[in-house]
């Protein structure tokens, strides 16, 4: 999840994020060094532009983190989260499949997880996700 530096303290922002799936294992990538947050992993995304659908902000952060198209998604779920220096609007979608080959862009580490064993410290405001898809499919 990228997010601008310009955004005023306390402002919520809406965020598209993604949760890839190549077969029964879902993509995280990891938060490069000097980033906020760094170490930790999330699902590919980021801010939605002023003017931009949920939906091409979606195709437009897959593209610029990864180098993939989505060709097949469904929302899943809106899900808020307060950060002591930002709140966030995130929007969840589920991406069956997707053109091109998934590769780190932005100085990420791209990791295949099973939901079950998904054990790596995703943001907080992931966590609630990574244990829904655990759970099982929500498809």
């Amino acid at each position: 999840m990228q997010t601008s530096g310009n955004t005023p303290p306390g402002a919520e922002i809406d965020v598209v994020a993604a949760v890839i799936w190549r077969g029964s294992r879902f993509l995280a990538v990891r938060r490069p060094p000097g980033r906020p947050q760094a170490g930790f992993w999330e699902f590919p995304g980021g801010k939605v532009e002023p003017g931009e659908t949920l939906e091409q902000a979606l195709a437009r952060e897959l593209d610029e983190e990864l180098g993939i198209a989505p060709t097949t998604w469904a929302f899943w779920r809106e899900k808020r989260h307060a950060y002591p220096h930002l709140r966030v609007r995130l929007h969840f979608f589920h991406v069956y499949q997707y053109a091109g080959l998934a590769a780190p862009r932005e100085g990420h580490e791209l990791r295949w997880l099973a939901p079950q064993a998904a054990d790596v410290p995703f943001l907080e405001a992931d966590t609630e996700i990574v244990a829904l898809l655990a759970q099982g499919p929500a498809r």
